[in-house]
């Protein structure tokens, strides 16, 4: 069905039909919100970062993210396979911006880290099932040889491949942990045509099945994030017309990336009682470069450095003072930091709007948004009058130990949409952002139209239907698993008189789709009916 047509349909019929039942009672509890100033400064002061090392996620969002690109997670994707829509599909990226002449060393995962995609069935904000990728190194010849690779590569176990990694893959639940593989080869860094003439074969060498079911590869992709991030130059300085360039277009990033089937993911392994699931991704340093002044034996335990569960949360809702450390809490934690629930609850994004753009700012307090960010959408949630991705449509979920937490949401039992609309629910296509979030989704441009109210009115804002005018990847997605696209090899940086990237190309039909879109006055999602 095409979004359109998914989207009309649903306008007038409840999301109820694609959840659980939904329960009278509520789970928000405020006063689990309210921690004491004195507590919260206590906390904080007592995290410490060690020099150089990095507890950032996403792309450059937090202050420490140049010291550490390695363990810098930049987005996470669940979504419900289309070829395979009794599986979920978990995307994890890291290492920003690679350019793909960057050798000789190229772009390797840690071999001092722990790469983890967590999944959180229950609500409580705590890990249920968590997936980790280890990393280990080796080179042919390091001696007599600087080289990536000595001659073309045809193979992961080519002679000619001189640098070579391997990975463990672990999934624990709870304090059980149980390897699923071992020393699988991750795919190397694309070097270039001359070094890989057939990187395509190289990459499905790297894809291996997973004991029970399901998919793993480890390797370097295209970075499938799409924006224009000179958003971050005050909005564009108020001038719309320098939107459209693509500043991710041409890099590279390395990705881990599983299909598991849904009866693993869900609660009681049963996704039609509990379609609802909660992602993030995180990465784990061990030994004291990331410690608390609290624990007095630092040892070798693992320290969480790097967190990404929805886009875009840490950068333009975080704010500075605790960027760090929220990229060190685990979400069970997130409603205790009352200085970050009230930028969601009143957040800056859309006063700087009001203030470049002249578009008013909605009121706060914004439940809609703590909604979409911290407990999921439901009925009985906030002000967004539908079931869609909260843990307490679950239905064998206790919902006393459900809390507000930051992840991305999925609702598993939202069928898969052939003709993706990039923005996703706010034009009735369920299974697109905030529900999971899909390759094509375009976050920048739905993440705009929510701060500035249209998940709760249901109307997109006409002076930002446009967004950043970078509405889908510069190349296309694949088909099969893992979707990513392949690496690029040409070089970003052509020198400074090359002419600029333009997005036009790539964006001929935004005008048309924007002016549709408000010609037929948004597609809605049900309304709160206030009342005094």
């Amino acid at each position: 069905m095409c979004a359109e047509r998914q989207g009309s349909q649903s306008r007038g019929t409840p999301l109820k039909s694609i959840s659980a039942r939904p329960r009278s009672r509520r789970v928000l509890d405020q006063s689990l919100l309210v921690l004491g100033a004195g507590a919260l400064a206590t906390g904080l002061a007592a995290l410490t970062l060690a020099p150089g090392v990095s507890s950032a996620s996403s792309h450059r969002e937090a202050p420490l993210i140049a010291g550490d690109p390695r363990a810098d997670n930049t987005d996470v994707y669940a979504y419900t396979s289309l070829d395979r829509p009794d599986s979920v599909t978990l995307l994890a990226n890291w290492i920003p911006f690679e350019e793909p002449n960057g050798g000789p060393n190229f772009y390797a995962f840690g071999d001092d880290l722990r790469y983890n995609i967590k999944v959180d069935n229950t609500g409580d904000g705590v890990s249920d099932i968590t997936y980790t990728w280890r990393f280990r190194n080796s080179y042919q010849d390091s001696a007599n040889q600087f080289l990536y690779n000595t001659g073309p590569v045809t193979s992961l176990t080519d002679p000619d491949l001189n640098f070579r990694q391997v990975y463990d893959l672990v999934v624990s639940h709870g304090n059980e942990s149980k390897v699923l593989l071992s020393n699988v080869p991750a795919a190397p860094s694309r070097v270039g045509p001359a070094s890989m003439p057939d990187y395509a074969a190289l990459r499905n060498q790297a894809i291996r099945n997973v004991p029970g079911g399901g998919k793993t590869f480890a390797g370097q992709a295209e970075d499938p994030f799409f924006a224009d991030l000179r958003v971050f130059d005050l909005l564009y300085g108020g001038d719309l017309s320098e939107r459209g360039q693509d500043t991710l277009a041409g890099y590279n990033v390395n990705s881990v990336a599983l299909q598991i089937p849904k009866t693993q993911l869900a609660l009681k392994g049963n996704p039609s009682r509990n379609p609802v699931i909660g992602v993030w991704s995180t990465t784990d340093r061990q030994g004291v470069q990331v410690s608390d002044s609290r624990d007095k034996q630092h040892g070798d335990k693992w320290k969480q450095v790097s967190r990404l569960g929805n886009p875009l949360v840490n950068e333009v809702v975080v704010p500075l003072k605790y960027k760090d450390a929220f990229n060190t809490l685990n979400p069970d934690q997130d409603r205790t930091v009352q200085p970050v629930v009230d930028k969601v609850l009143d957040p800056i994004l859309p006063k700087l709007i009001q203030q470049v753009y002249g578009i008013p700012a909605p009121p706060a307090p914004r439940r809609d948004l703590f909604e979409i960010y911290l407990t999921g959408i439901c009925k009985a949630c906030g002000p967004i009058q539908a079931d869609l991705n909260a843990h307490r449509l679950n239905k064998d979920a206790r919902l006393k130990q459900i809390v507000p937490a930051e992840e991305l949401r999925l609702n598993m039992g939202v069928r898969p949409n052939p003709n993706p609309n990039r923005y996703g629910v706010l034009a009735g296509d369920l299974a697109g952002f905030p529900n999971g979030r899909r390759l094509t989704d375009d976050v920048i441009d739905i993440s705009l139209q929510a701060v500035e109210g249209a998940a709760q009115t249901g109307q997109l804002v006409p002076a930002l239907a446009d967004g950043d005018k970078v509405n889908t990847n510069e190349v296309p997605f694949g088909n099969a698993f893992p979707y990513l696209a392949l690496p690029h090899t040409k070089s970003v940086n052509s020198g400074p008189n090359a002419p600029e990237r333009s997005g036009d190309v790539r964006t001929g039909s935004v005008g048309v789709l924007g002016a549709l879109l408000m010609g037929l006055g948004g597609y809605r999602l049900r309304r709160n009916r206030k009342t005094s």
